[in-house]
């Protein structure tokens, strides 16, 4: 009994499957990319040498229509060949009309997957409705001059502050535009505001269109983003500097600031106390003022001993390396064209190349903007002055904060608190 099976892979649309996807004892795999050139050798050796069992994922991968789908069930049938497909069934009980019926269905919603992978191969939108920000031109996105300077002052005000619900509310004061929490996040993490096109596949295409962040913008965004994940909710839009880092070491619980108003005055009292605290009798609130003072203090004598003492990677060196990658990319899309030129490929082989290329060059600049943009053995020198964190607004301060602290441990019954210091490196 001989075996032998059939794959037909669109470049556009697919990647080609493995050969071990069969799960039977195979004599020959046929496996035609883009053209059906392995399918007429295919007809040639079963005529030479009888075939027993032809396998095949889809009953749509046997032609470009139904017209040749028919033709080659009718040629299988001349030749007293078994069909069996894996992946879909063809079950008994369909008549010719509801198969072919099927079959048209099928052939259609292929055909609308190649023509929007045509359009990623020309660095097209995807369909649908442009991003707030920008309007749909014929072939990208180009900027809505009335819209874009809305999102980017959000952009701008939750690179100052790192807080989303803040950065939504000054929206609606400023501009009265209202938009959900989980909107503004879809905006920070949009790449078509940093000029890129994604599309359903989780592909990216660099430098589509005109941007309304820059690329350092972006990643600092990206950086906050990263930063608050770390945060219990709501603390990242809190507007004291401790707020969400702060923990007891007593009875371990988050440490919540606290306003104290006293009768007849109309400043207020800041206090930190453990939430939910099961000791008998419970942990103590503590001043808030004094554990900034002590915070500040111990950030200044511990923040550079942390750092000499941490194992960093060689950033320049990752970033050189990156670097040279996308420029070798670069270049290879520039020496494509010139493979037409020479027959060596052909138009549509270079497209699916070029857009390869061009995915990887995004996935590249990525990685790179991911990086710190600044040393961190320097900005620790800076930091570790007192009068550094003096000098600052409360919001300026949760922000330096949370980029090197993790968590502040305390022990309220201490005078000196034996506060401790988790970094984040």
């Amino acid at each position: 009994m001989k075996i032998v099976a059939y794959i037909y892979t669109d470049p556009l649309i697919e990647e080609p499957p493995s050969e071990e996807i069969w799960g039977w004892e195979i004599d020959r795999i046929y496996q035609d990319l883009g053209r059906r050139d392995e399918l007429d050798r295919l007809w040639q050796d079963c005529v030479e040498q009888r075939c027993d069992y032809l396998l095949v994922r889809r009953l749509d991968e046997l032609g470009d229509s139904v017209r040749d789908i028919r033709q080659v069930l009718i040629k299988l049938q001349e030749l007293g060949i078994e069909l069996i497909t894996t992946e879909t069934e063809i079950e008994p009980q369909l008549n010719l009309l509801q198969l072919i019926d099927r079959m048209q269905s099928n052939r259609l919603s292929r055909r609308m997957r190649q023509g929007h992978a045509r359009n990623r191969l020309k660095s097209l939108p995807p369909p649908g409705k442009a991003p707030y920000g920008y309007r749909r031109s014929k072939d990208k996105y180009t900027i809505d001059r009335s819209t874009a300077p809305i999102v980017k002052d959000f952009f701008d005000r939750f690179s100052i502050y790192g807080s989303l619900r803040g950065a939504v509310r000054y929206l609606e004061q400023k501009y009265h535009k209202k938009i959900a929490p989980s909107t503004g996040l879809r905006w920070l993490s949009n790449p078509v505001y940093r000029g890129d096109t994604a599309y359903l596949n989780g592909e990216v295409i660099s430098d589509t269109h005109a941007a309304i962040l820059s690329r350092d913008e972006a990643a600092q965004i990206d950086r906050l983003l990263h930063r608050n994940r770390r945060l219990p909710a709501r603390t990242a839009s809190a507007p004291r500097s401790l707020a969400g880092l702060v923990n007891c070491q007593n009875c371990g619980r988050m440490m919540t600031v606290t306003s104290v108003s006293a009768p007849r005055r109309t400043e207020g009292y800041l206090y930190l106390r453990p939430t939910n605290c099961d000791r008998d009798p419970q942990c103590k609130v503590i001043p808030y003022d004094r554990v900034l003072k002590a915070a500040i203090e111990r950030i200044c004598v511990d923040l550079p001993i942390a750092v000499d003492r941490s194992d960093m990677p060689n950033l320049d060196g990752f970033k050189a390396k990156i670097s040279q990658d996308i420029i070798d990319k670069q270049q290879a899309i520039v020496q494509l064209p010139k493979l037409i030129n020479s027959g060596v490929l052909d138009r549509e082989t270079v497209d699916l190349r070029t857009y390869k290329l061009k995915t990887e060059i995004s996935a590249l600049q990525n990685r790179l903007a991911a990086f710190s943009p600044v040393n961190l053995q320097s900005l620790a020198l800076t930091v570790s002055i007192p009068q550094f964190w003096l000098d600052l607004s409360e919001s300026e301060r949760r922000f330096y904060f949370r980029e090197f602290i993790q968590s502040i441990s305390i022990d309220p019954k201490l005078t000196d608190l034996n506060l401790q210091l988790h970094f984040i490196f």
